[in-house]
């Protein structure tokens, strides 16, 4: 855990602490179709208000370096 909040520190510092569907394409470079698979089968764990999906940039690099996500 103390690993993935250093990685935090110095991966994706342009992107705010918790981002949109856009945002994860963007920061994943895929396409908003995959994103949408990637969220609505819980690969990368979010959290769902109204319509919109809202993910925190920690759940973001826990996909990308395999680790555990909050």
């Amino acid at each position: 855990m103390n690993n993935m909040k250093e990685l935090s520190q110095v991966m994706f510092t342009n992107y705010p602490d918790c981002v949109g569907v856009q945002e994860l394409a963007q920061m994943l470079g895929i396409k908003r179709t995959k994103t949408y698979e990637l969220l609505k089968n819980g690969i990368i764990k979010s959290i769902k208000i109204g319509k919109d999906y809202k993910i925190s940039k920690f759940n973001v690099i826990a996909y990308i370096m395999g680790g555990e996500q909050v």
